[in-house]
């Protein structure tokens, strides 16, 4: 099982305390933490990376409620732009991994004008479940050649998070980011909750609204699991 106890530790400070070493980080949610519980892979790329992000107020309030723990919402999306300012001022390089290729065309060509000083490079991996060994070569080739100071994933949970853990050593790179949805989001291809909603903690509510066939399995029986979750272990710790 998957637990947020005290062995599970969230980054909680600002973005700008991360250091410029070799980082894997990655973010979790309900949604998630749900994956987690039965997916093992998925829970040790989770527990062993270098910075886990608590991104979803429904995680926020879940640590607060098991442990008195007072965690602030850091979002894939507050970390990409974290990432994309701090590189547009030092002109460094990022790459995009994850997406189809029209995706990553719409990225290249809005950074290009809200970043013009980040260098630049993508790689639209083939759409299937398990990568092969020809697909990881090709993939870390691509980004070994660019040698980027920061590698943004989005590949989505936990195939994200599980391809990055089990090739970290071969991969170069300082900050190693999955970040899911935050592709469709900065490309416009779906579209973010406004910023009054996010800080309502409500913008999981508008992506069910916005996208009711696609997420009402993950967000209103997610919801209830997660929940049902959370206070299985309170009782636990109480036991």
């Amino acid at each position: 099982m998957f637990y947020l106890n005290s062995r599970i530790s969230f980054y909680n400070a600002s973005l700008d305390s991360l250091t410029n070493e070799k980082l894997l980080i990655t973010t979790l949610n309900a949604y998630s933490f749900n994956l987690a519980q039965t997916n093992l892979a998925f829970s040790e790329a989770l527990k062993k990376s270098d910075v886990l992000l608590p991104d979803g107020i429904s995680i926020v309030l879940a640590k607060r409620f098991l442990d008195g723990t007072k965690l602030k919402k850091i979002a894939g999306a507050d970390l990409f732009h974290y990432e994309m300012n701090r590189l547009n001022n030092e002109q460094g390089s990022c790459f995009y991994l994850g997406s189809t290729a029209q995706t990553l065309q719409l990225i290249q060509a809005k950074a290009a004008i809200e970043f013009p000083h980040v260098k630049m490079e993508t790689y639209s991996p083939p759409f299937k479940d398990i990568f092969n060994d020809e697909d990881n070569a090709s993939m870390l080739d691509a980004i070994r050649q660019f040698n980027p100071d920061v590698l943004f994933i989005g590949m989505t949970a936990p195939k994200q998070e599980v391809w990055a853990y089990e090739q970290l050593e071969q991969i170069q790179a300082k900050h190693i980011c999955c970040i899911g949805a935050v592709f469709d989001f900065y490309a416009g291809t779906i579209h973010r909750a406004p910023q009054w909603i996010i800080r309502m903690g409500l913008e999981w509510l508008y992506r069910l609204g916005s996208e009711p066939k696609r997420l009402w399995r993950r967000y209103l029986i997610g919801n209830a699991q997660f929940i049902f979750l959370i206070l299985k272990e309170k009782f636990r710790s109480l036991a």
